[in-house]
């Protein structure tokens, strides 16, 4: 059965003349009310008349790490809206361990003649990578936008968030609760974002006279790795810890909790990105957020203007992180937290065993 006018025309707020008028296709309605009476027939479950259905302006390639970590859905859903409303169709490739290599998904995605790809935290983000497959499609004249991972030796767009800002924010806060042994962790260092988380982080350790040497623990990215962190940077007498990903301070936070330390009153974690869900933790997660959809938009919009041959600068576009404090951070202990019963040496917590669940009363004393 056809879509009733009177249901569209009732649902848009017009006369099933005007509704009428707009599934025709004739002229002589205005836009906001065309997209009114769309958007109910749309809302209605009807199929939009073939004449009113927009054509795409050709295929977009969009390659993204994994989907483990909520920030890169997040980013896709960004950049597929925004790449929708230019009229063009996202192939959105994925990757897993083992599965379809970065360049396994780009001859794929030539062979469907896309008409330009979006790279997000690939391979031009690591330092140790070949560069050569971004230099082969520049020299085919296909248009390319490479998100958080810049890299003079691509001529291309690059889209970042200030990850050296980011390390800078965090340290500050933490610094600003009274904390003095402040640790770091993050992800391989061969990947430039975590350099630059890095650099900020020391950088703004300097700034308050604090020193970080023995506190910093590159891990593996996610859960595990920011639990394995943790545990080691516990042991040396930490009382906050910064991660390069909200995944990782959720492992950070698991790995307190399991060595019988409060977060925040024993101990403060701050995360990046602020993907979705984050503030509903427990506690909700202090975190640097990543300006997904503004950097998302960014890209498409150079993505396209170079797919219409309109001039892009080959130049970095750095977007401002924010913190976001919620309750994973407080401030520092009076004393220590400690992973031990009785006094503890920094040189005895190095080595000591996983501890026993500190009693409640005693926390509570500053014992």
């Amino acid at each position: 059965m056809g879509p009733r006018l009177a249901d569209i025309a009732r649902h848009a707020g017009v006369s099933e003349a005007t509704v009428s008028r707009v599934l025709n296709d004739k002229p002589g309605v205005g836009s906001d009310t065309r997209k009114a009476v769309l958007t109910a027939l749309d809302v209605l479950g009807y199929e939009r008349p073939a004449r009113l259905r927009q054509r795409s302006a050709g295929l977009v390639g969009m390659v993204i790490p994994e989907l483990d970590n909520p920030v890169f859905p997040m980013f896709a859903q960004a950049a597929e809206g925004a790449l929708a409303q230019r009229g063009y169709t996202p192939v959105l490739c994925t990757q897993t361990p083992g599965g379809i290599s970065e360049d396994e998904y780009v001859e794929l995605l030539l062979e469907r003649n896309v008409s330009g790809i979006l790279f997000v935290s690939g391979k031009h983000a690591d330092t140790t990578a070949s560069h050569e497959r971004y230099q082969t499609l520049v020299s085919r004249r296909l248009p390319i936008v490479l998100v958080n991972g810049y890299t003079e030796s691509i001529p291309a767009a690059f889209i970042s968030a200030d990850d050296r800002e980011a390390g800078r924010l965090a340290v500050n806060h933490l610094a600003a609760l009274g904390h003095t042994r402040i640790g770091f962790t993050s992800g391989p260092e061969r990947y430039v974002p975590v350099r630059r988380k890095l650099e900020g982080f020391h950088q703004a350790l300097a700034e308050h006279g604090l020193d970080g040497d023995g506190l910093v623990e590159l891990s593996l990215f996610g859960v595990e790795g920011g639990h394995a962190a943790a545990v080691r940077l516990i042991e040396r007498g930490v009382t906050a810890m910064v991660c390069g990903s909200d995944i990782m301070a959720l492992g950070a936070i698991r790995a307190a909790r399991q060595r019988g330390l409060r977060v925040p009153q024993d101990f403060s974690v701050v995360g990046y990105d602020d993907s979705q869900l984050i503030a509903f933790t427990d506690p909700p997660l202090t975190t640097v957020r990543q300006p997904v959809n503004a950097m998302a938009m960014a890209a498409a919009r150079a993505l396209c203007d170079e797919i219409a041959g309109h001039p892009v600068s080959h130049a970095e576009y750095v977007f401002d992180p924010e913190l976001v404090v919620r309750g994973s951070t407080a401030a520092a202990p009076v004393a220590p937290a400690v992973s031990v019963p009785g006094p503890v040496t920094p040189e005895a917590r190095v080595n000591s065993p996983a501890p026993p669940r500190r009693d409640p009363q005693e926390a509570a004393q500053g014992r």
